[in-house]
């Protein structure tokens, strides 16, 4: 089992996105999806030219991971053909 701190929105930033201790991290959209409600925040930083940016989710158990939960990823199955 992950320790608290490996569950934590900070820790999953600092792995993904590996900013510097001078390179700056913004929080540039934050909300609730459509299914269900869950949270879930858009986090940015920038390192010379290029930038970076992820969506974290936040899951039942109180985790957050860069992939929603189950049932907040669409069906991407193709509806049945009418006979």
């Amino acid at each position: 089992m992950r320790s608290a701190s490996e569950r934590s929105l900070r820790f999953l930033v600092e792995k993904w996105l590996s900013p510097a201790p001078c390179e700056p991290v913004h929080v540039t959209e934050f909300s609730r999806t459509r299914v269900r409600g869950r949270r879930y925040v858009r986090v940015e930083t920038s390192s010379g030219q290029s930038g970076r940016a992820l969506f974290f989710f936040r899951h039942d158990d109180g985790c957050w991971c860069v992939f929603p939960p189950t049932a907040d990823t669409p069906n991407r199955s193709a509806p049945p053909l009418a006979a």
